[in-house]
């Protein structure tokens, strides 16, 4: 045991798919855990904060955290885990970008508290308890933070796994690189370079110009399954994501939402991707614009979709 590399595995705020993506391993998860040393999954094990304190620093080759930073709780475990582990590997797109619980940042800690704890209908008998960061005993509920984080903007981290989830296989490749003894470089994203347009299977079908005069949504056109969707009018972020997913959404016959992220060369995913399609707008007469604006009914939702957390609109606030 003391030779394997040791290997854990943490959740913050997330929906559980980036633990599917491990379990997703099926039978080569055994195969794991019989090369390395799974010292830490909540999920999983039945493991406590103090066992993880216990452990010398550095003494954990490598962890994989999934989920945003959403709680007191998170940021004092991530860091804990930082302190004890040789690498931190950001799980999925909540831990890289924020993903879509960054969407709470539209709301503050007590807005989102009020709609949950006092008024949803399933609370009517607890109205007046107490809320979550409230109590004196050890049992009292955990604190949410000012605003919802990315992992790296609450400690240094390794590398990538994007995705929402991640493909099993890109989960496999990173679990094997720390268990052959070649774990990633500093800055190291599981994905390709070049945006998703590039490993499109409708690719040839894109225009080399377009001048869309008005957004459709899917429920409104029945589109071609062997056209890009973009000259279709249905907006698809393929050009301004990172490739990497095999283009799984495509191959289902739905537009790209960018849970990969953003190219390497953008530096705010919501920004590259609104500039895109001001790029692709019909026309400059204000009332056509404007016709074209109110045809995306929610902006933000789609553009920042698993980015706002990370965005530039979301980097004033460090825990």
């Amino acid at each position: 045991m003391g030779d394997k590399p040791k290997i854990a595995l943490y959740w913050c705020a997330g929906c559980g798919g980036c633990e599917e993506s491990v379990i997703d391993l099926a039978e080569e998860l055994l195969t794991v855990a019989d090369k390395a040393d799974i010292v830490f999954w909540p999920v999983a094990l039945d493991v406590r904060y103090r066992d993880v304190e216990a452990f010398d620093d550095g003494a954990i080759d490598a962890t994989f955290i999934n989920g945003a930073i959403r709680l007191d709780d998170h940021v004092r475990m991530v860091r804990l885990l930082r302190k004890k582990s040789k690498r931190i590997i950001a799980h999925g797109t909540c831990a890289h970008l924020g993903g879509v619980i960054g969407l709470a940042n539209l709301s503050t800690p007590g807005q989102l508290l009020e709609s949950a704890f006092r008024q949803v209908p399933s609370m009517a008998d607890r109205r007046s308890g107490p809320m979550p960061g409230e109590g004196e005993d050890e049992l009292a509920l955990p604190e949410l933070l000012p605003a919802v984080k990315a992992l790296d903007q609450v400690v240094p981290v390794d590398a990538v796994i994007p995705g929402c989830p991640p493909p099993p296989e890109t989960m496999e490749r990173a679990i094997w690189d720390v268990i052959d003894g070649r774990p990633p470089s500093k800055g190291t994203v599981y994905a390709d370079r070049k945006a998703l347009c590039h490993q499109c299977p409708r690719r040839e079908t894109r225009p080399e110009k377009m001048e869309i005069t008005r957004f459709k949504r899917l429920h409104e056109t029945r589109w071609d399954p062997d056209v890009c969707f973009l000259p279709q009018g249905l907006i698809c972020l393929g050009p301004v994501t990172r490739g990497g997913c095999n283009a799984r959404c495509i191959g289902a016959n739905m537009p790209c939402r960018g849970c990969f992220g953003p190219t390497e060369r953008m530096d705010d995913f919501g920004a590259g991707a609104v500039a895109m399609i001001a790029a692709m707008m019909a026309g400059t007469d204000e009332p056509v614009l404007t016709q074209l604006i109110e045809s995306i009914p929610d902006p933000t939702g789609l553009f920042y979709r698993y980015s706002l957390a990370a965005s530039v609109l979301g980097k004033g606030w460090t825990p």
